[in-house]
């Protein structure tokens, strides 16, 4: 009888072949986005592992930054599903050139308030 392989190499295995079939099948405008995202939630876990970690001494401060996190997160998750192709049947009225301004108005809008709410 054959040795089972690990689950470590399984893991190892299944990750390669996800990260493959991600980078073949998703166009580069996706994945740039899917970028942005990955770096906004690290911005967001470092802000939040430092107010807990080190200090929140402006808590204003901490809380502008993390509800900018949170927010523009959001937004570029709407940006993500408006402009795939495969949700096309989801958003008929709404182009991506429409998607991307709605996008942009909403950004300036978060970063109005979370500039006034500093103080």
């Amino acid at each position: 009888m054959a040795p089972k392989p690990t689950t470590s190499v399984q893991m190892s295995s299944a990750l390669r072949t996800l990260w493959t079939n991600y980078r073949s099948s998703t166009s580069p405008k996706l994945q740039t986005i899917d970028a942005f995202l990955v770096f906004i939630m690290l911005s967001g876990i470092f802000q939040f592992l430092y107010c807990v970690l080190v200090s929140s001494f402006p808590y204003n401060a901490f809380l502008s930054g993390f509800s900018s996190t949170v927010g523009q997160f959001v937004l570029t998750a709407s940006l993500r599903s408006q402009v795939n192709p495969q949700n096309r049947d989801q958003f008929k009225a709404v182009s991506p050139e429409r998607a991307f301004a709605d996008f942009v108005l909403g950004s300036i809008v978060l970063h109005f308030f979370v500039y006034n709410f500093l103080g």
